[in-house]
């Protein structure tokens, strides 16, 4: 089982402030481990102060849902009384954002972690976000709910 390190994770952030500045866009950037768990959050000048705690809610979504965030807004606006409840779970320690900018990082298969990006648009975000994961060999592949054999929304193997 691999993890995702400090190091990792600093890399991803330096490369999303770098794009971000390139479209002249201040966004604030989290990434967190398997587990939803903050590594690292940086907000820089400019960026609004909300931003850090959306990031933080978008990359936890994609890290304990296991999937990223635009692949789970159908489900969530087919079942938002689900959605809502899961935010208020004892165990949940931030709100369920599926939306852009929202991905899941993957290496070799493995879920390592999530990255969330807050500050631009939801394109913007959504577009750094998948630019810099791929610039660094983290897979934007995954599954899609109801694949034979996998769980679909309702826990039931399709």
């Amino acid at each position: 089982m691999s993890s995702l390190t400090l190091d990792a994770a600093e890399e991803i952030i330096d490369a999303a402030h770098k794009r971000a500045q390139a479209i002249g866009k201040a966004v604030s950037v989290a990434v967190v481990d398997a587990g939803g768990f903050p590594i690292a959050i940086r907000r820089p000048d400019g960026a609004r102060p909300l931003t850090p705690d959306i990031a933080r809610a978008k990359a936890y979504t994609a890290a304990i849902m296991q999937r990223p965030g635009t692949m789970l807004k159908k489900w969530q606006e087919s079942q938002p009384v689900f959605f809502s409840q899961l935010s208020q779970l004892p165990g949940a320690s931030m709100p369920i954002m599926a939306t852009e900018g929202s991905l899941t990082i993957k290496r070799n298969g493995e879920i390592i972690g999530g990255l969330g990006i807050a500050g631009g648009t939801a394109d913007e975000d959504q577009r750094i976000a998948e630019e810099v994961l791929e610039s660094l060999g983290y897979e934007l592949e995954f599954a899609a709910w109801g694949t034979a054999g996998k769980p679909t929304p309702s826990g039931k193997d399709a």
